[in-house]
């Protein structure tokens, strides 16, 4: 598929999947100098390939008849300053409410590893704004995960599907983190635990045959 029948497939699938309601949330996919994103007021699971624009990495558009995304700063933002060919934003349930009411989403699972460790939640911006495109750069350092307050979550990946499994995961996380709360207080993985979660992954164990 090319990168506006991605914008589709993945956005019919974020719908199903709930990750986002109405027309809220945008996908977007890097090629070269050029981005593919979706449009603005647009509900993802409606999408055609046609109705998605494409712009160059200044935000200029290049090619459709739609205006892109309102947060296509915030998606041009990430993709200066991190290697990502691909961003995913939804306002999913989970994650927004960790993004309404935390400054950080800790590492209470050790996958929370495959985002980097601790999600920050960047500081709340009106959306669409150049400070919240600054706010989630910033916040993006060293991850593939992205709280914004009061607002939802961005990820990152080397492919549209990369970014998208990312989505998924931080939102159970997310949703892990938030029904610990109703049980009790969450244990946090500890610095040294998660480093012993990386040694396992690097050297796995051998078994020998019979």
């Amino acid at each position: 598929m090319n990168p506006r029948e991605q914008l589709c497939e993945y956005g019919r699938r974020a719908v199903e999947l709930g990750l986002v309601i109405g027309t809220s949330g945008n996908l977007s996919v890097r090629d070269g100098d050029l981005v593919a994103v979706t449009p603005s007021g647009a509900a993802l699971d409606r999408l055609t390939p046609e109705m998605c624009p494409v712009v160059d990495v200044t935000g200029h558009l290049v090619e459709g008849e739609l205006q892109p995304s309102s947060e296509t700063p915030m998606h041009l933002a990430v993709y200066e300053t991190t290697a990502a060919q691909a961003i995913v934003h939804t306002h999913s349930v989970f994650g927004t409410v960790v993004a309404s009411t935390m400054t950080e989403l800790p590492p209470v699972h050790y996958n929370a590893l495959m985002l980097g460790g601790v999600v920050k939640v960047a500081p709340y911006a009106t959306y669409g704004t150049p400070e919240l495109a600054a706010n989630v750069r910033a916040a993006m350092e060293g991850r593939q995960a992205v709280l914004m307050a009061n607002h939802g979550g961005v990820t990152i990946g080397a492919t549209l599907e990369q970014a998208f499994e990312a989505t998924r995961l931080l939102e159970w996380l997310c949703e892990v983190y938030v029904r610990s709360l109703g049980v009790g207080q969450p244990t946090v993985l500890t610095d040294e635990q998660l480093a012993a979660v990386l040694e396992r992954a690097l050297n796995p164990p051998v078994f020998p045959r019979l």
